[in-house]
């Protein structure tokens, strides 16, 4: 294991969650705990990215990024990390191949909201990053239909597990997904940079 990477052992089952967390906010920690009842898991880790190649604007700085979201998780289950900066990697599929070669054994599954399973065919090698981790996928507003109804939703309709099995979803072979309901939270970073702007 590489200095500085969070510790894992062989068995546990571990949330990924990727974002730019630009800010971190309340919203990505109740979607964190919620994972965590869900989906089983032992962990969740945060992946504060170097950017997102699918935003235009840059985010601050990482190092501020991940200091704030450090600031915001008081569950020692949670953690925030800068694990692509220390991988060197910018795109999803090469950060999971990464991890999945450092943590041999760790039952990795891949987090994300309703809202980014809408644009989900627009990432790199999307499809064998569906390929490569179980895909937990929670209800954000106004886009779980959307979800169902998107390109990679239709295109993964058959790994879909029934809501009752939500709980087994990270000892699944991929191609594996199940989109659950949670207490909606309309917070998002976007949101709040503005408001902090106009502060």
């Amino acid at each position: 294991m590489r200095a500085g990477l969070p510790c894992a052992l062989p068995g546990m089952r571990i949330g990924l969650l990727g974002g730019s967390f630009d800010p971190a906010h309340e919203g990505h920690v109740n979607i964190s705990r919620a994972a965590m009842r869900r989906f089983r898991l032992d962990r969740v880790w945060w992946l504060v990215s170097p950017g997102n190649p699918l935003k235009a604007r840059g985010p601050a700085p990482v190092a501020d990024r991940i200091a704030h979201a450090r600031q915001m998780l008081a569950d020692p289950h949670m953690v925030a990390t800068d694990i692509e900066t220390r991988l060197g990697t910018r795109m999803t599929a090469d950060t999971i191949a990464g991890l999945l070669g450092i943590f041999p054994g760790v039952r990795f599954v891949w987090l994300m909201g309703s809202d980014n399973l809408v644009q989900f065919h627009r990432w790199d090698r999307w499809r064998d990053i569906a390929a490569s981790l179980p895909i937990g996928v929670l209800a954000r507003p106004g886009s779980q239909t959307a979800a169902r109804h998107s390109v990679a939703g239709r295109a993964m309709a058959r790994a879909r597990l029934p809501l009752s099995r939500a709980g087994t979803l990270a000892t699944r072979e991929p191609p594996a997904w199940v989109l659950v309901n949670l207490p909606m939270s309309p917070q998002s970073s976007t949101a709040l940079r503005q408001s902090l702007g106009a502060g």
